[in-house]
């Protein structure tokens, strides 16, 4: 008899490989780490303020801490996740290769695993920074490629691309104020990184994505997606900035009112209450919403200014910071990863009811604004706890999917 010889079968991925079989899978992970520990790390904070934990020995003052990494660490992998996998599509272009991103990625884990030690111990937050730095270069270098090709409609990806250019600025920023020390850089780097990189780049795939999204759900959609919208939003939040930098901030209702009406505009123009009937579809509707919300009470809160009466603190910086932001990060993310790990594009009841708990932490860190000074840090402590709750439940539920083949056998 002849000898049978068995074919040698091939392994199985491992985890590792698996996580970087696409952009958005490792740096969907590396979000969803960053934003637990900076987060974790502020409820420490936050409830020291009341006496319950030990005050945290920071190297800089907490709340620039705070900012610095929700905005710089937090935020950006979701968004450069998305982009990297979504941007060459729109471009019409093949999807970027493994060995163009995963170095960038390998230097912004590096940096920011430094920042968060740098946080607590003196010295080496400057290094951390560097490393991001070279990182978001790698990422928006990748971007630029893809954003300035021959397509004819790059309106979406160029906007996109400058605002990830800002976005580098605020890091610069960042590092400025960790060399130094001076207020100043701080300031600018939190002005520069909500008006110039997170709310045009959050608009600018919200204006592309939601129409298109509901079209394909809500019977009779008729898209709206006016160019002049973006004129009017981008063209506002820049210029919110620039006042803001300026120390203008009693003349920024100039452009805050008719973007909140634009926005409150097209939230009504793109359906909310209809989007509804589809959890997955109203969740980036209802996130979308806050956008007019938090241009709204920036208004009331710089005509108010102008009397010298203060009103809202951090309200409405809270209202586009968990509101529009975190919501739109939660849908969207949740839906990519769903879509791209083979799955149903469904909301399951876990992600509705965590998505609508994002919303309650919304609801209580702007009213830890309004309440009496004597409540307030409580009720932050609240809110904070709850924003723990939501994304822990949801790094247990969707963490793991990075790690994980596609379940229909499809590489990425």
């Amino acid at each position: 008899m002849k000898e049978v010889r068995k074919m040698p079968t091939q392994p199985a991925p491992g985890a590792q490989s698996i996580l970087f079989a696409a952009p958005h899978r490792s740096m969907f992970f590396l979000g969803g780490v960053m934003l637990l520990v900076a987060f974790i790390l502020w409820t420490l904070e936050l409830a020291s303020r009341v006496g319950l934990t030990p005050v945290l020995p920071w190297a800089l003052p907490p709340g620039w801490m705070h900012a610095m990494l929700v905005l710089g660490g937090v935020f950006p992998p979701f968004m450069f996740g998305f982009l990297l996998t979504a941007m060459p599509r729109w471009q019409g272009e093949h999807d970027v290769t493994q060995s163009v991103w995963l170095w960038p990625w390998r230097f912004l884990v590096a940096g920011w695993a430094v920042v968060v030690a740098g946080t607590l111990v003196p010295g080496l937050l400057v290094v951390g920074l560097l490393l991001v730095l070279v990182g978001w270069w790698g990422v928006g270098r990748v971007l630029r490629r893809v954003a300035y090709n021959d397509n004819p409609e790059s309106l979406h990806a160029r906007l996109v691309w400058c605002a990830i250019a800002s976005g580098g600025l605020a890091v610069a920023a960042w590092l400025g104020f960790a060399i130094s020390g001076n207020g100043i850089f701080g300031r600018v780097a939190i002005d520069i990184g909500v008006w110039w990189f997170m709310l045009p780049v959050f608009f600018t795939v919200c204006h592309r994505m939601i129409p298109f999204f509901s079209s394909n759900i809500i019977e009779g959609y008729m898209m709206v997606r006016p160019r002049w919208v973006i004129a009017v939003i981008i063209g506002a939040s820049v210029l919110h900035g620039a006042l803001s930098i300026a120390g203008a901030n009693a003349l920024t209702w100039i452009v805050d009112a008719p973007a909140a009406a634009t926005a409150l505009w097209l939230s009504w123009k793109w359906r909310l209450l209809p989007s509804l009937r589809v959890p997955l579809l109203g969740m980036l509707h209802i996130g979308f919403a806050w956008l007019g919300v938090g241009f709204a009470m920036s208004a009331v809160q710089s005509v108010a200014a102008l009397s010298g009466k203060a009103l809202f603190g951090l309200a409405p910086l809270h209202a586009l910071g968990i509101g529009f932001f975190a919501s739109v990060l939660l849908a969207m993310v949740s839906r990519v990863t769903l879509g791209h790990s083979g799955n149903k594009l469904v909301a399951d009841r876990l992600t509705w009811g965590l998505f609508l708990g994002l919303e309650f932490v919304a609801l209580m860190r702007i009213a830890a604004e309004i309440v009496p000074p004597s409540s307030s840090r409580v009720v932050m402590l609240i809110a904070v706890l709850g924003w723990l709750a939501v994304f822990g439940a949801w790094a247990v539920r969707y963490l793991p999917v990075y790690l994980r083949p596609r379940s229909d056998g499809r590489p990425g």
